[in-house]
């Protein structure tokens, strides 16, 4: 298997660390750049869902 094409928002292009995304044929990964060795698998619709829940503030009571 080759190795996923992680990409960051055009937002973190200065920034030393951010949280990078890759598309595979099992889903998506998501890792922060300065601990790459620690990935999370997961699906679009997941995905979908806690992007939604974030820009609703839907999460800010957890701490």
């Amino acid at each position: 298997m080759s190795q996923p094409d992680w990409r960051k928002s055009t937002f973190s292009e200065n920034q030393a660390n951010c949280v990078e995304l890759a598309i595979t044929p099992d889903g998506i990964r998501i890792r922060e750049s300065d601990e790459p060795e620690a990935v999370i698998h997961t699906n679009p619709a997941t995905l979908r869902s806690f992007i939604r829940a974030v820009k609703a503030a839907d999460l800010d009571h957890i701490r």
